[in-house]
């Protein structure tokens, strides 16, 4: 027999560590090779871990609501005969004796903190010499630390008569989640409600904050007139979604603009890497999904090489998983570029904030009928605002304002006479 250790995996891009969110097996569960063991929270998705071996769970290390660094051990498990090199040096000889594992009362990882840990209790003060850990060998995990924070006066009081009042000019910037921990507190009144942050709106909170702390942003719009594109796809709607079954929105072809100009103008299709700037090969779209209390975005891979049908069966797709709860982190990875249909709300202009790292987002906004001045005349055509935030690290006004108006040039030729939604 032999000893495993199961650990934090990579879940996504640029994501270095992830939050247990419940696990879904206990100690002395038998397994299978491939059988989720914990689903984990990272960025905006919950993902289940599964497990690289069949055997029997041994120990669970992290608790839940744990955040634990990419590669940290999550549990123990005991599997039958050696699955490489490595553990065949590493795996307990054969005696006569049993091979003890430390259990709940042991202490052995009493000071093995994360850096989620740490992060909590120096923020707040806490000491962490004086809990007691409810993890895997009297490991200190998040929810003691936010337990000790709820007590109140057991603090160090040590931290507090020491720490300068002032940063030293050579300490590094806050973090965007430490810069969100240190808000004063608000005031409240009787009737007041306070509603708990869920681990979906902390992951979106952090993400957001990232965004805004590191990226300098800036915006433009360009208003384009998409009456042959309304005509045409309210002409064949019923046909479509009778033939296909499911529907097809005016996202779909928007979409595909944004996917064939991303192709002219690939400086857009780019991510901040400090000394260089990645210009990604793959054109994959993220669109932004909404939940009653949550925002999504999933990923339509490889955009550009699909149909406006091929989109629209994705967004359906997607939009649909996510309602269902059923969005895996594959589906939120790879996104090079998002566009979000704040139209579907009403919204006639925007302006989003960038999906960290990608260097842009375009806001689609709501389509409606305006007065438009043609050949020195009025007329009532279907108009929409198209809004542009960038990271003005990456790129500049010039390059934008040419990408929005070849969007514009795609939209506004959009007809049953130039069009196929094959």
């Amino acid at each position: 027999m032999a000893i495993e250790k199961i650990k934090m995996p990579q879940l996504g891009e640029s994501v270095t560590e992830g939050t247990i969110s419940k696990w879904l097996v206990a100690v002395g569960d038998q397994v299978n090779k491939y059988d989720p063991l914990a689903e984990v929270m990272t960025d905006k998705v919950n993902a289940e871990v599964p497990s690289s071996f069949t055997g029997v769970i041994k120990e669970i290390i992290a608790a839940e609501d744990e955040t634990l660094p990419v590669g940290e051990t999550l549990c123990l498990i005991e599997v039958e005969g050696a699955s490489s090199a490595d553990t065949a040096q590493n795996a307990p000889k054969e005696t006569n004796e049993k091979v003890s594992l430390p259990d709940t009362a042991d202490h052995s990882n009493k000071k093995r903190y994360s850096p989620a840990v740490l992060r909590l209790s120096q923020e707040h003060g806490i000491n962490l010499e004086t809990l007691t850990g409810s993890g895997g060998g009297g490991r200190i995990t998040r929810k003691d630390v936010l337990a000790a924070i709820e007590k109140g006066p057991q603090r160090d009081s040590a931290v507090h008569q020491e720490a300068p009042k002032t940063a030293p000019a050579s300490s590094a910037a806050p973090s965007p989640k430490a810069e969100m921990k240190r808000s004063e507190p608000i005031p409240t009144a009787s009737g007041d409600k306070a509603i708990p942050v869920s681990g979906v709106r902390k992951a979106i909170a952090s993400n957001m904050l990232r965004s805004k702390h590191e990226i300098p942003h800036a915006w433009t719009m360009v208003e384009v007139d998409v009456t042959s594109l309304v005509a045409y796809r309210d002409s064949i709607k019923t046909e479509f979604k009778q033939k296909e079954g499911f529907n097809l929105t005016y996202f779909a072809f928007f979409v595909k603009a944004i996917a064939q100009a991303l192709t002219e103008f690939p400086e857009i299709n780019s991510m901040w890497a400090g000394d260089e700037i990645i210009q990604k090969k793959d054109i994959n779209i993220s669109i932004a999904v909404a939940t009653e209390d949550a925002l999504f975005v999933p990923v339509i891979k490889n955009a550009d090489e699909k149909t406006i049908k091929g989109i629209a069966r994705e967004i359906n797709e997607l939009a649909q998983k996510v309602r269902a709860g059923s969005l895996k982190a594959a589906d939120m990875q790879g996104g090079t570029f998002t566009v979000n249909n704040t139209g579907s709300f009403g919204s006639v202009q925007s302006m989003g904030i960038i999906n960290y790292p990608q260097a842009a987002i375009l806001q689609v906004e709501s389509i409606v009928k305006r007065p438009v001045v043609i050949n020195n005349m009025i007329a009532i055509r279907d108009m929409v605002n198209l809004c542009l935030s960038l990271d003005h690290r990456v790129l500049d006004g010039l390059v934008c304002g040419r990408f929005l108006k070849r969007i514009k040039e795609i939209l506004e030729s959009m007809s049953k006479e130039h069009t196929s939604i094959y």
